[in-house]
């Protein structure tokens, strides 16, 4: 029987036009969207997304409960009536607008089919360009739209989202993220009522934090992970964003789009303004379904490096914080490369040459090596890499300044700051931003790095940081009428800093981060090969942490590391061993002195990093599956990573919750082929001699998948956890 089908907001009533409609279809492998527009009539409308349809059985859709006629972007105008995804103020007042389809164009571009619907207004002089795109070999559609003023005057754009979206009204649920520091990414669920859901961040340049820029909904009641139908949307943005659930009684709808609450932007003549791409899937097999199409995706289009695997590291920040000097550093890429590390990142703390960094309270913005630290310079921590065989890496925040810096002495017109008001500064009392809006700023931001690789070409990883959000409201380079153009035109800043930045160094892997996950998002993944996933690398948070994640985003963008107990976090004691497997579930990474380890602990780590680098391809590259959820509260949490052909697993299971005979139920492999036969490895078992029960058993994969593995003698005390690799005979 045919998989049930998604229409597009079921029972609505129709409308009708003059003008015969044309259907527009874009198809992936399991997936259709089709739009309906005719060139001279209105709004277009969405017709259909969800299972594939045929070109036959598409144009049966006029005999199924569909809402045709549902507007694909709806403008504030002459009917005003209901949420609208675009009002704008013309030259003379007025905020009507009556948009007519002047052309419907296919198209593509280097890595998808596009479908372009352009209007114009039948009264003044402006144009509107809504693009649908479907990514090469994947199940991600997109939609964002452009704007152009083609009169002599200014028109001020008021609210300007990238997407409306209507879904199917009925028994759904939302799921979304949110958190602070410490603790990114926390999972929430709910029934979806009448009314609105909304997701809205200003943080204005860490959008991730208080709640990440995705959603999905559920349409067959309480989510589930593997079954059930299912869309996923994420706004590729790294400002402020919005996004809007609105339900009534027979229709929902998702509004996307940069936030417009004070964002007036104002387009001036001829200008062309874009806005942040929707990314969309939708699939009947589940959340995990949805995140197995958008981790494809990403590593096709919108990672870095996608197609490359990520080295295992050491980062120097736990193990000494600022203390940095050539011995020190020397002595841990010494000891990241014995325990069989490939990478060695040096953390805040290296730079300052007036205003030493010895603290955070000095020298951001000075991007010079501080010599009382450092005598040698990057030329010496180079020269220790290549000693010890293992790559080198470095920390930056070249967005960032300190009052008491150099270039703060030099360029104070260089911060965002308001006239005649004091200057409000962030992390150690003197931290601010720059302006990013200034194309001078931008050659300095461009410079920090560009001066560091040119100089230093054997540098291999920059972790690029961000510690504080816009907290003086003020440009010195806008001119007065722009100023709440702000947000905005910080991240274009951005953007065009990091587009010069690829295109003169493709090959450099840059690490995200924001206070640690603050910058989980997908308008700047496309230009970052990982994100830092949390300053909180307690092993029993990580779990959720990851867990919220690993939604949207793949396991090779999260950076996860093994840090000292008791953690530096949260002071809880964890075992070594859960502190691996928990980090072996992303891109495994090291943050401790490891000259404090034990040699027993050394090795340990040195078989689990080992053991790490058999499985590393179907991790970071395979399809996840989450099987048992730590939301649940109960005994365990288990995941699970296959090849696509799967004939190559990683499983995990973690015990972090322990009462005494407590039934653990069996976990079920939702990602194996019933038809293979797999022989089991213990990963990481605590004593090499000693390797877990299930070591060397070949078990069927329609027992794994229907009956599960029993895991009550492996996770059988307090934080006990099991990695386990499956190979198919």
């Amino acid at each position: 029987m045919r998989t049930q089908i998604f229409l597009l907001a079921a029972a609505a009533t129709l409308t009708y036009s003059t003008i015969k409609a044309d259907n527009y279809v874009l198809s992936s492998e399991n997936t259709s969207l089709i739009v309906a527009a005719s060139k001279g009539g209105g709004e277009a409308t969405y017709r259909y997304f969800g299972a594939k349809l045929t070109d036959a059985e598409a144009r049966t859709l006029d005999y199924a409960r569909a809402a045709l006629g549902r507007s694909a972007y709806p403008t504030f105008g002459l009917n005003s009536v209901g949420e609208k995804a675009f009002m704008a103020e013309m030259p003379d007042g007025s905020l009507s607008l009556d948009p007519v389809v002047q052309d419907v164009e296919r198209s593509t571009d280097k890595n998808g089919q596009l479908l372009i619907i352009t209007y114009k207004d039948r009264v003044y002089p402006f144009q509107l360009r809504q693009y649908f795109k479907l990514y090469n070999q994947s199940d991600v559609f997109s939609t964002w739209t452009e704007y152009q003023n083609l009169g002599k005057k200014d028109i001020k754009l008021l609210r300007y989202y990238s997407a409306n979206v209507p879904l199917p009204r009925g028994n759904n649920y939302a799921t979304h993220f949110h958190g602070n520091w410490g603790a990114e990414s926390q999972m929430q669920e709910h029934y979806v009522t009448n009314g609105e859901t909304v997701l809205s961040n200003k943080q204005q340049l860490r959008n991730a934090f208080e709640v990440n820029p995705s959603m999905m909904v559920s349409f067959d009641g309480e989510p589930q992970e593997n079954a059930g139908r299912v869309f996923g949307a994420n706004l590729m943005w790294s400002g402020n964003f919005k996004m809007i659930l609105h339900a009534s009684n027979n229709s929902l709808t998702l509004l996307a789009g940069i936030n417009d609450d004070g964002a007036t932007y104002v387009l001036q003549p001829q200008e062309i303004f874009t806005t942040p791409e929707l990314a969309m899937a939708y699939s009947t097999e589940g959340k995990g379904g949805v995140s197995r199409a958008f981790h494809r995706w990403a590593l096709r289009h919108a990672l870095m490096h996608g197609d490359k695997l990520r080295d295992i590291l050491l980062n120097s920040w736990e193990g000494v914080y600022m203390n940095v000097n050539q011995p020190v550093m020397d002595q841990m890429m010494a000891d990241i490369a014995s325990l069989g590390g490939e990478l060695f990142v040096m953390d805040d703390g290296w730079f300052g040459d007036k205003y030493p960094r010895n603290n955070d309270h000095t020298s951001l913005g000075d991007w010079m090596v501080n010599p009382r630290k450092l005598p040698e310079g990057i030329e010496g921590l180079i020269a220790s890499s290549k000693k010890h065989s293992v790559k080198f890496g470095i920390w930056i925040e070249p967005e960032m300044a300190n009052t008491q810096s150099e270039l703060y002495d030099n360029h104070p017109d260089w911060i965002l700051s308001e006239k005649d008001r004091p200057l409000r500064q962030g992390r150690g009392g003197t931290q601010v931003v720059l302006d990013l809006t200034n194309p001078k700023v931008q050659d300095f931001v461009f410079g920090v790095t560009d001066q560091l690789l040119s100089k230093h070409p054997e540098i291999a990883y920059i972790k690029w940081d961000n510690n504080a959000d816009i907290m003086n409201y003020h440009s010195p380079y806008l001119p007065s009428n722009r100023q709440q153009e702000l947000n905005v035109r910080y991240h274009q800043g951005l953007r065009s800093v990091l587009q010069r930045l690829r295109e003169k160094y493709p090959d450099i892997v840059i690490q995200v981060c924001a206070s640690g996950g603050g910058r989980a998002n997908y308008g700047l993944l496309p230009f970052f090969d990982e994100f830092w996933t949390s300053d909180d690398t307690d092993a029993i948070q990580r779990l959720f942490i990851q867990w919220g994640d690993s939604h949207f985003y793949p396991a090779k963008a999260q950076a996860s590391h093994v840090s000292a107990s008791p953690n530096h976090q949260t002071r809880r004691e964890v075992p070594l061993k859960f502190r691996f497997d928990v980090a072996m579930t992303g891109r495994l990474g090291m943050e401790l002195q490891p000259k404090n380890m034990t040699d027993a602990e050394r090795e340990f780590a040195s078989r689990a990093i080992t053991a790490y680098k058999d499985i590393r391809p179907v991790v970071q590259e395979g399809d996840q599956y989450r099987l048992v959820s730590p939301y649940l509260h109960g005994p365990i949490t288990s995941l699970m990573y296959a090849s696509q052909d799967k004939r190559h697993v990683a499983f995990f299971a973690f015990r972090p919750n322990f009462v005494y005979a407590d039934l653990l139920p069996s976990v079920q492999l939702a990602g194996v082929d019933e038809h293979l036969m797999y022989k089991v490895r213990d990963l990481t078992p605590q004593n090499a001699k000693q390797p877990c029960s299930f070591n060397g058993k070949t078990i069927s994969g329609r027992v794994l998948k229907q009956v599960g593995l029993r895991l009550d003698q492996v996770l059988n005390r307090p934080l006990t956890s099991v990695a386990l690799e499956l190979v198919a005979e």
